[in-house]
């Protein structure tokens, strides 16, 4: 009989972040997770073939990728804005920015 690994799949939101644990064979996938989750009934917006990427311990990956025991699987959500181009907006109006977000300031020398 194989091995039974616990993995988390995890969804987070605006306003809260969905934590889900599951007890899966040992070569289950990252799919298989987040579908024992049932985080794919609770949330139709997530389409695992289409807009949200997935990850492991941050890292993106696959749909089909072996997990492990111990492993969380996150299911990201897609960005609201590109950051190029709102980086390239800032430019094009001519807003300085310094380190940290915020406008720059004219240092007096």
């Amino acid at each position: 009989m194989a091995e039974a690994i616990r993995v988390e799949v995890v969804y987070a939101l605006p306003q809260r972040q969905e934590l889900v644990q599951v007890s899966l064979p040992e070569g289950a996938t990252v799919r298989q997770a987040i579908e024992a989750s049932g985080l794919l009934q609770k949330y139709p917006d997530i389409e695992l073939d289409g807009r949200n990427k997935l990850g492991i311990f941050a890292k993106l990956t696959k749909a089909d990728a072996t997990l492990r025991d111990r492993d969380r699987v996150e299911i990201y959500r897609p960005l609201i804005a590109d950051p190029k181009a709102v980086r390239k907006k800032r430019a094009d109006e001519g807003k300085v920015m310094k380190k940290g977000g915020g406008p720059a300031e004219e240092s007096a020398a």
